[in-house]
């Protein structure tokens, strides 16, 4: 009788998540996100200490922060509605929570902050 209709099915907008879950879903990354920068850090020191470095290690657990931000930037957006986008001086734009720009390295302090140009984003 009844037909349950599949999201992305043509003519079908897919359904957008209720707001508690996005900030559920946030909550949880920004712990698993603090996390996997304390084990980094606990890495890196580590292979200091040995002596020696792996950069496939050191690549990987930065690929899952990288990740993770990347997913808390949705969020944002789908919560907020955000289609600006933060700048450094140099053109690059920088992560949400990032501490450094990721092109030139320059500290995101809260001098650096009030430099940081906003700049409408992109358009695909």
């Amino acid at each position: 009788m009844f037909r349950r209709r599949v999201n992305g099915a043509a003519g079908v907008a897919p359904r957008r998540a209720h707001a508690g879950v996005l900030r559920r879903e946030r909550r949880t990354l920004l712990k698993a996100r603090e996390d996997t920068l304390r084990d980094l850090g606990g890495l890196l020191v580590e292979m200091y200490r040995r002596g020696g470095f792996r950069d496939d290690l050191l690549q990987e657990r930065a690929a899952i922060v990288v990740g993770i931000d990347a997913r808390l930037g949705e969020i944002e957006e789908l919560l907020h509605g955000s289609h600006r986008v933060a700048r450094c001086e140099c053109g690059a734009p920088i992560l949400r929570r990032s501490s450094f720009c990721p092109n030139c390295g320059r500290p995101l302090s809260s001098s650096a902050g009030e430099q940081t140009v906003i700049e409408p984003a992109p358009k695909p």
